[in-house]
C-alpha cells in the first residue's frame, strides 16, 4: 500500500455574477494507490477568471466555457465597469 496525494485541477466550475465570473475549484486528497480508499477530507482551493483574464494555460474544457461564456459584450461591460470604479476610486482621470 502506498499513499498519493490526488488532485482534481477542475472539481467544481461555477459561473457567478453579472460579468459571469467563472469559479474554479480544485480538490486534493489522499488515497491508497492499489484500493482508491481515500483517507480524510479533501481539501478544496478556488480562482476566479475574470471576463478579460488571458486563459491560455488552461484546461481545453476551460478555455471553451470562457469562449461560450465570456462574449465580447461581457467583455465590454466588465472593461466599462472597471473604468468607472477607478474613476470613481480616483485612479483614472
Amino acid at each position: 500500500m502506498a499513499l498519493i496525494k490526488v488532485t482534481n485541477p477542475t472539481d467544481k466550475i461555477e459561473i457567478v455574477g453579472e460579468f459571469k465570473h467563472i469559479q474554479l475549484r480544485q480538490a486534493e486528497w489522499v488515497e491508497d494507490d492499489a484500493t482508491g480508499e481515500k483517507f480524510g477530507s479533501p481539501q478544496y482551493s478556488r480562482r476566479v477568471i475574470a471576463p478579460n483574464d488571458n486563459v491560455s494555460n488552461e484546461t481545453a474544457e476551460v478555455q471553451a466555457l470562457v469562449a461560450a461564456v465570456h462574449t465580447q459584450e461581457i467583455k465590454d461591460a466588465y472593461t466599462a465597469f472597471l473604468a468607472e470604479q477607478a474613476n470613481e476610486l480616483g485612479g483614472a482621470e
